[in-house]
């Protein structure tokens, strides 16, 4: 099973290379939510969960930091790259457009591997999705429903769909809502169900009387 998530989450980056590559310069915020949401939400969560319990060497590391704290790193490195002057400079140069999805690819698997063997327990890798899911919905809800576009004026293209700035960031929102909710919701419910069924195992002591 690890070596199908591994070899999937792989897969995957390859695809959203290809496509980050593939649209350079576009400037379609829809597309570059696609790619950021396929890092940090499907592929991340695919190789950490397939590196979990078999870490060596300098992933090792990793195991000191809990969720907590890799929620929050998480939450910094995505709202830093969407302030309004970094995405138009990422969206010009593709250079930086790698280095930014490096950073979402590396905050996600930091976050992702803290979270599915936290040293706390189930409850802690839950609360820090369910935490990271409530900070990309509200940045999502913010992008959807802006009153006016962020990220530049003027027509973009999105898989050869012509939209307005105003669509494409209303779309782009839409889609990070819908993939977070997916990823980091269902993440969270499913380790509290985990959590639920081991207190159910855990046998009751009878009082002596």
């Amino acid at each position: 099973m690890k070596t199908i998530c591994l070899t999937a989450g792989l897969a995957l980056l390859a695809l959203i290379a290809i496509l980050l590559v593939a649209n350079a310069g576009n400037g379609s915020f829809t597309i570059h939510m696609i790619v950021h949401m396929g890092t940090v939400a499907f592929a991340a969560p695919l190789i950490a969960y397939a590196v979990a319990g078999a870490a060596q060497g300098p992933v090792l590391l990793l195991e000191r930091v809990t969720p907590m704290p890799a929620s929050l790193i998480e939450l910094a490195v995505v709202w830093f790259w969407h302030a309004p002057a970094l995405r138009t400079a990422a969206d010009a140069s593709i250079a930086l457009s790698l280095l930014e999805q490096i950073s979402f690819f590396a905050a996600g698997f930091l976050l992702w591997f803290a979270c599915l063997q936290p040293k706390e327990g189930r409850l802690a890798g839950a609360i820090g999705l369910l935490f990271t899911f409530m900070h990309m919905t509200l940045l999502g809800v913010l992008l959807a429903l802006a009153p006016r576009p962020l990220y530049g004026e003027g027509e973009v293209t999105c898989f050869g769909i012509p939209l307005s700035a105003a669509a494409d960031q209303q779309l782009g929102g839409v889609f990070m809502l819908v993939a977070g909710a997916f990823s980091y919701l269902i993440g969270g419910v499913i380790l509290i169900s985990g959590l639920l069924r081991e207190d159910r195992r855990i046998p009751v002591e009878k009082p002596r009387w």
